[in-house]
């Protein structure tokens, strides 16, 4: 049976209070950013989603240091209004961390768009590629990867419906759209891809 794979573990700093995102299913659901730095001094800035009774155990309040598990998800946004593939982490697990950092992420799916290889002005190569990854229910998140150098060549030689398992960390960026009103700075999620790595069993 084909498996998806789909785990995060985030160890960071809640940057901002929890503020209500959505309703699911009689849930009551909310939202903070969570920095994560990396050791070059920049940071990542992931957004998490918890219930609100994953909450009531474990309150998050400003400047808390909070180790995070869960699954990468994402919300195609057709309101309009900010980007149109909005990406977070749903929490499954939230517990106190010792104010240390960390950023790993495990998925296997399938590409759903061919890879697309091009190259730094240094001559760096780098791959962009879709992954689906199943959840329960027939639905699937659409989660955009980026690999580099030796694996970004692997990844290229893939094609649509092919299997892929890896290995990375949530990263943001920020970047400017430029709107009828002028220019707008955004931040968008993807995964940077560290490793490829066999299919796990379930």
């Amino acid at each position: 049976m084909e498996v998806s794979r789909n785990y995060v573990e985030l160890w960071g700093i809640a940057a901002a209070e929890p503020a209500y995102s959505h309703e699911n299913h009689a849930q009551r659901f909310y939202k903070f950013p969570l920095r994560v730095d990396r050791l070059s001094g920049q940071a990542d800035v992931p957004v998490i989603v918890a219930s609100e009774s994953l909450l009531r155990k474990l309150p998050v309040s400003k400047g808390q240091p909070l180790r995070v598990t869960g699954q990468l998800r994402s919300f195609n946004n057709k309101s309009g209004q900010g980007s149109r593939l909005v990406i977070t982490v749903l929490a499954q697990g939230l517990a106190e961390s010792d104010g240390s950092f960390f950023n790993r992420i495990a998925l296997t799916g399938v590409l759903c768009k061919q890879p697309s290889l091009r190259r730094t002005p240094l001559g760096r190569s780098i791959c962009d590629i879709i992954l689906a990854v199943n959840r329960h229910y027939g639905r699937a998140d659409y989660l955009p990867c980026i690999a580099w150098g030796q694996v970004a060549g692997e990844v290229s030689r893939m094609a649509v419906g092919d299997r892929l398992s890896l290995e990375g960390r949530v990263q943001s960026r920020t970047y400017t759209k430029m709107l009828d009103s002028g220019p707008v700075e955004r931040v968008a999620f993807e995964v940077s891809v560290m490793q490829l790595t066999e299919e796990s069993e379930p």
